[in-house]
């Protein structure tokens, strides 16, 4: 099998930064990407044409989500990561991680709902379909409120560790390109399910206060840690593809799967400190606009609700006397 340029799995040299990230282009990621980004791009200009703004924020985390897809997916770390588990376990952090999180602060569905137009009334005065609100339809509906329930995401989160690669599914999944694929676009769902209710940027059905939030972003997180230290204690092999690497790598397999573990559980703590950080800033600006929204308020009543409370405060005094 032919792997990017660099011929068979046995003939890949030794793993070096540089090697890892020539581009070979894997059709399936590179197609994804760019379609992404072609989306993205196209309903970010629509909104601009129709004299509405567009945070630039937004549009440089969801393409730096894209570019991280593309450089675990689209480079040698593809084909590295095929025969070598710490490189896999670099593209499975990355692509469960770190991509979900940049992704959604991006807002994609924010941007389709305000970029897509209304399907509007047909000539009987119905109401039509169309792809916005299918959309709409989507968000809310009782499949996607299940799919983004705690209940759900952080069971299926821990079992895409500990139910992928400590039973033969993983094998039996990485014996094929097309397996290897699936998996792939398995750990970035689950990561945009996971972090999807969490991050809160995008509309959605499960919308918990921000305390919740970092609750259950910290009820995940453990096993990650958790997961690389059981590799990293491991005396023998545990995953049988990275048992045996092939000699050209110079490597044993036991200090292939402890650097592995390493990488799984120090990776564990990125996220969360972006996460947070964003939760942090997202609780900031809502409890300014909370107050501001209350200025307002009392700008146009007078300050009625500040009045009542003291002259609540003047009755209790007056029944003490």
């Amino acid at each position: 099998m032919d792997h990017g340029g660099h011929g068979t799995m046995a003939e890949l040299p030794p793993f070096t930064l540089g090697q890892g990230l020539e581009f070979t282009g894997e059709p399936f990621f590179l197609v994804g990407c760019v379609l992404a980004l072609l989306l993205y791009g196209t309903a970010v200009v629509r909104l601009r044409r129709r004299g509405d703004g567009w945070p630039v924020g937004r549009t440089v985390a969801f393409t730096l989500g894209v570019l991280t897809v593309a450089l675990v997916m689209c480079t040698a770390l593809n084909e590295y990561g095929m025969v070598l588990f710490s490189v896999h376990m670099v593209q499975h952090m990355v692509i469960s991680m770190l991509s979900p999180i940049l992704l959604l602060l991006g807002a994609p569905v924010t941007l389709a709902l305000r970029a897509l137009p209304a399907a509007g009334r047909g000539p009987d005065g119905a109401k039509r379909t169309g792809p916005r609100e299918v959309l709409v339809r989507l968000l809310h509906s009782h499949y996607v409120r299940a799919i983004t329930h705690p209940l759900f995401t952080i069971p299926l989160f821990i079992a895409s560790l500990y139910a992928l690669y400590f039973t033969p599914l993983f094998d039996a999944l990485m014996g094929s390109k097309p397996g290897h694929l699936a998996m792939m676009v398995h750990f970035l769902a689950v990561g945009l399910v996971f972090f999807w209710p969490i991050m809160g940027v995008d509309p959605g059905p499960n919308r918990p206060g921000y305390v919740m939030r970092m609750l259950e972003l910290f009820a995940g997180m453990p096993f990650h840690a958790f997961f690389g230290i059981a590799l990293m204690m491991a005396s023998e092999p545990m995953v049988e593809t990275y048992a045996d690497p092939p000699a050209s790598l110079d490597v044993s397999a036991l200090w292939d799967q402890t650097a592995a573990g390493g990488i799984a559980w120090a990776f564990s703590e990125i996220p969360s400190v972006v996460v947070l950080l964003a939760l942090v800033y997202q609780w900031y600006f809502s409890e300014q606009r909370q107050a501001r929204r209350h200025d307002r308020v009392a700008d146009r009543d007078g300050d009625q609700e500040l009045a009542a409370y003291n002259a609540y405060l003047a009755s209790l005094q007056g029944q003490r006397r």
